[in-house]
């Protein structure tokens, strides 16, 4: 190993005077360490302990010389969890990692070992270019919130955008903040006025904040997009990518912007971009070559199929099915094991059955005339429209039948069908589902006195649509609207069966209805329950619809799980997509059938995914077996798309124009007034060459799965990175009993918690702790505003004045700080520390007496980043273990010696023995001295190889950059506390 790399600083000054970086100088009363852009005339220092918050500014005429680290006396003797307090508190003081991910100290998250893949095929790449493709659930949020964690902790980035849907803003916004404290503001429609009354003259959105959450559709107008491309932050994230590439077929506007926007934005060679989507590979070959052509140019032209495709993709590419991390590293994570679905038919009641067929009929005379002309068109799918709404409640007909459709902005036939596809068949092209549930009209001319379709005058017209929706007022409830006595009978099943169903519906009309209904009918008085046992609690229904601002729908849907007991959500799709319901509900109810199977799939995935806490989620779907419609789609398009998914593992969009079979369907239904016999007939000699081209979309997707999945990084590279971090940082579990044993020592009362959310279907988690019997410098350490008793809670977000047991939280950090800053400080009382540095004790672990050392490492790290390399500090600790004296100490294993920190006390040791005992190793720490510094230097060299490591695999420019690694010791080491363990017998040896 070069010594030029690896050295360490003995003087706590360099030879012209200065203070060296990482040193250890006292100032203002109190030790500091001397952090990167000191210069001789001044000085930056962060104080033992302490955090980037805590950093100061000092000129070297204040005062400032060089310290060491004072060693622990006789008088700091405690009991036997001291060693393991002070060890936990100094970890959590850790701002930094020491290892590769300089980041993992700072975040409030736990990754799934699988997780960090991704992360480290970001650290191989001297640009960052990534494509995540995982499964839906799988945690892309998380990955993708890992890599700009620690681009940001390496000083490679100091800004960040998100690009997402409206709907996921604030989802994303709360994601960043509460795990990876990166604190970044909503850039919307809604909100960009008031954030630009703020800015300055010439100052740009982008400049003002670092770290921006932005809709796409928002910014990719011409006026917004030429100042983002501008000020564009030197990392950004794209969420649902595949919403934001066109390939053959495709003329939607919105989509081609998008794809637009990403192309200038990939442009820039020196932008990190990282994509995040579920469905990168549909079978559309040029939609796919565009997506991953904006991670590397040449991707887009090369043939992906050849060994040089294949190589080059997988450094850019990762996705992973869920059987892949099921079980990875030795280490389970939780899908439920399966998804069971159900299809219930319903006939429609006579009065229903008259009301379909008088409107069908109305509906044939709207199109009968111009069908091939953009006006013709037009009708054509208002009328399309009007039949899902009268398919889908009688409330969402009354309302279509009363109110005019607006005049459909179309100038061509093309583009009246882009449109009407859209907003009918569910194939929605803007990446938010904002207004796709809103209730269609009735009729398509603006003007009055126009001639209507039908031959009569347009006040007869008018007057048959009046009737139409009197008759739909008439069939509300379960007597006449039969779909809703359905419905009302599969909730109750599911909740007798202790799930909680969303129930998913077409229009807002439709779920405020639904919404009503079940909340009487699941809560009447003396309703019988179908399950011998089933609960007689009370079941409380909320609906949520895009009428609703997307905080607005997150704050009702909170509630609701908050609440706990029987519950039922009815939304309509603006929560089908991305949203994360899988920890308060359990099932999904497709009241309305999709015309679209991939919004099935969208709306099951809500609660099928990580972290859902029952085995099996369950999805039924209500269809109408006699309205012309319902069965021909499910059997045609929803069943076929699950059929092929199950024969082929992967689920695909309908490839090409293949919803131009319901375009079939409705040419029958409409101009040729085929019976049902007829259309399956003809539906079925129809869809055979789109089930080929399905089942083909398929396999390429499978075959595209196997081609490129993630082979670059091997697990047991993982597995070396993740042991690293883990035994660096600690556990959660070591996290929790840290605290309630620093509570339990300064005199507080703990208890636990009953539940983490407060719902009492949940387990027990979490604690509580008093804070008013605590000492006052404790207390006062403690941010303000926090309720007494104190909650922690095991997972965030956390209520206001309420903790989380994380690294980051900032009550857990206070009370870290006091644990450490007060074992160090010899004006604290004995009784005010709840650690303390020296300890000795009788234990039937050792056979002989054995001494562990806690002790602190400082280095100073060289690291490499596209525009140079920049200097950091890290901190990590370990425990050394040695027997017999110190002037001839055996040194034990690191394993044996983290083992002896959990030894269990079996006597006592009186004072004055313990006193001598101690007293005799600190008088031969000097003896430690050599042995500490190799250990600072090993230690060194592991972590210079961890950082190579973690870059291995990149270009010649990364190569050159790996080149730039450095890792510096800080001498002397310092050692925090001293604990003796004597065997527990007289019998064993001193």
């Amino acid at each position: 190993m070069s010594t030029t790399q690896i050295s360490g600083h003995t003087s706590g000054q360099t030879p012209d005077g200065a203070f060296a970086v990482g040193t250890l100088v006292r100032a203002r009363g109190r030790e500091w360490v001397v952090l990167p852009g000191t210069t001789p005339d001044f000085l930056l220092l962060q104080p033992l302990g302490g955090g980037t918050a805590d950093v100061v500014g000092v000129f070297p005429d204040e005062g400032v010389e060089p310290a060491t680290f004072p060693t622990p006396t006789v008088e700091d003797l405690g009991d036997s969890t001291s060693t393991a307090l002070l060890r936990t508190a100094l970890r959590v003081g850790f701002t930094t990692s020491a290892g590769p991910f300089r980041s993992l100290a700072g975040i409030a998250v736990s990754p799934r070992s699988y997780q960090y893949v991704p992360l480290l095929m970001a650290l191989r790449q001297d640009v960052v270019r990534l494509l995540i493709a995982d499964d839906v659930g799988i945690g892309k949020t998380v990955e993708a919130g890992l890599i700009a964690a620690e681009l940001l902790a390496q000083g490679t980035v100091q800004r960040t955008a998100v690009l997402c849907s409206p709907a996921l803003a604030e989802q994303w916004q709360r994601e960043l903040s509460t795990k990876f404290g990166i604190d970044a503001v909503l850039l919307l429609t809604s909100t960009v006025k008031g954030l630009e009354r703020g800015l300055m003259m010439n100052e740009s959105l982008f400049d003002k904040h670092p770290h921006v959450i932005v809709s796409t559709d928002f910014i990719k107008s011409d006026r917004r997009r030429h100042e983002f491309l501008q000020r564009c932050p030197e990392l950004v994230i794209v969420d649902e990518a595949h919403n934001s590439v066109a390939g053959s077929g495709l003329g939607q506007k919105g989509r081609h912007q998008r794809y637009e926007l990403l192309r200038d934005l990939a442009a820039d060679h020196d932008r990190h971009l990282v994509l995040a989507t579920a469905t990168p590979h549909s079978g559309d070959e040029e939609a796919f070559s565009h997506l991953v052509g904006l991670l590397h140019p040449d991707l887009g032209t090369v043939d992906l199929g050849s060994t040089k495709g294949r190589e080059l993709l997988a450094r850019h590419f990762v996705q992973r099915r869920r059987g892949d991390i099921r079980r990875y590293l030795d280490e389970d994570t939780p899908f439920p094991s399966d998804r069971l679905t159900r299809d219930v038919p319903y006939a429609l009641s006579p009065a229903y059955r008259d009301l379909f067929d008088d409107v069908l009929d109305y509906a044939r005379e709207q199109v009968r005339h111009d069908h091939g002309s953009t006006r013709g068109r037009v009708r054509w799918w208002s009328v399309l429209a009007m039949l899902r709404a009268l398919a889908s409640s009688p409330r969402a007909a009354e309302a279509t039948f009363r109110t005019r459709a607006a005049n459909l902005n179309a100038a061509t036939v093309a583009e009246a069908d882009s449109i009407g596809r859209a907003a009918v068949l569910d194939e929605t092209d803007e990446e938010s589902l904002e207004g796709i549930d809103t209730t269609p009209g009735a009729l398509t001319e603006d003007d009055p006195a126009a001639e209507p379709r039908s031959g009569g005058s347009a006040a007869t017209e008018r007057r048959r649509l009046r009737d139409f929706a009197s008759r739909a007022a008439g069939l509300q409830g379960p007597d006449a609207d039969r779909k809703l006595a359905s419905l009302t009978e599969q909730v109750t099943e599911l909740l007798d069966g202790d799930d909680h169903p969303i129930v998913f519906c077409r229009f807002i009309d439709t779920a405020h209805y639904v919404a009503e209904h079940l909340s009487q009918a699941l809560n009447a008085p003396g309703r019988g329950r179908k399950k011998a046992g089933a609960s007689n609690e009370s079941v409380t229904v909320i609906s949520v619809t895009g009428e609703l601002p997307p905080a607005e729908r997150e704050r009702r849907v909170a509630e609701l799980t908050a609440a706990g007991g029987r519950r039922v959500l009815v939304a309509t799709d603006c929560l089908s997509e991305g949203v994360n319901l899988q920890q308060g509900f359990s099932a999904v109810v497709h009241y309305d059938l999709c015309w679209n199977p991939t919004r099935h799939e969208q709306r099951e995935g809500r609660v099928d995914r990580y972290l859902q806490p029952k085995d099996v989620v369950r999805a039924i779907t209500l269809y109408g077996e006699d309205n012309g419609i319902d069965g021909i789609v499910l059997e045609v398009l929803i069943r076929r798309h699950r059929s092929i998914a199950k024969a082929t593992g992967v689920a695909v969009p309908v490839p090409g124009d293949g919803q131009g079979l319901i375009d079939a369907l409705a040419e029958g239904l409409l101009l040729r007034q085929s019976s049902r016999d007829q259309l399956m007939l003809d539906l079925n000699v129809a869809s055979s060459d789109l089930e080929q081209a399905w089942e083909s979309a398929a396999e390429k997707e499978k075959a595209s799965r196997a081609r490129y999945a993630q082979n670059t990084i091997r697990p047991e590279e993982v597995a070396q990175q993740v042991d690293d971090v883990r035994a660096a940082l600690g556990s959660h579990g070591d996290l929790e009993q840290f605290l309630t044993r620093t509570f339990g020592a300064l005199g507080s009362t703990v208890t636990p918690l009953g539940t983490s959310t407060g719902a009492a279907d949940q387990p027990a988690r979490g604690f509580a702790a008093v804070i008013a019997t605590i000492p006052l410098g404790a207390r006062t350490s403690l941010p303000t505003g926090l309720a007494d008793p104190l909650p922690f809670h095991p997972d965030p977000p956390a209520a206001h004045g309420h903790a989380v047991i994380a690294r980051t939280d900032p009550a857990v950090r206070a009370v870290a700080r006091y644990v450490l800053e007060s074992a160090l400080d010899p004006n604290v009382k004995p009784a005010d520390r709840p650690a303390r540095r020296a300890g000795v004790m009788r234990t039937d672990a050792v056979g002989t007496r054995t001494t562990l050392l806690l002790v602190r490492l400082r280095f100073h790290l060289t690291l490499p980043t596209p525009s140079g390399t920049r200097q950091q500090i890290a901190e990590d600790a370990c425990v050394l273990a040695f027997e017999g004296p110190a002037d001839s100490a055996v040194w034990l294993p690191d394993d044996t010696a983290e083992a002896l920190v959990d030894a269990t006390p079996t006597g006592n040791v009186p004072p004055p023995i313990a006193q001598g005992w101690m007293g005799d190793v600190l008088d031969g720490l000097n003896h430690l001295q050599p042995y500490l510094a190799q250990v600072a230097e090993h230690r060194a060299e592991r972590l210079l190889d961890a950082h190579r490591r973690a870059r291995t695999g990149a270009t010649r420019e990364g190569e050159r950059l790996r080149r730039g690694l450095a890792v510096v010791p800080q001498q002397p080491v310092d050692v925090l506390s001293v604990q003796i363990l004597m065997p527990a017998t007289a019998g064993g040896s001193r």
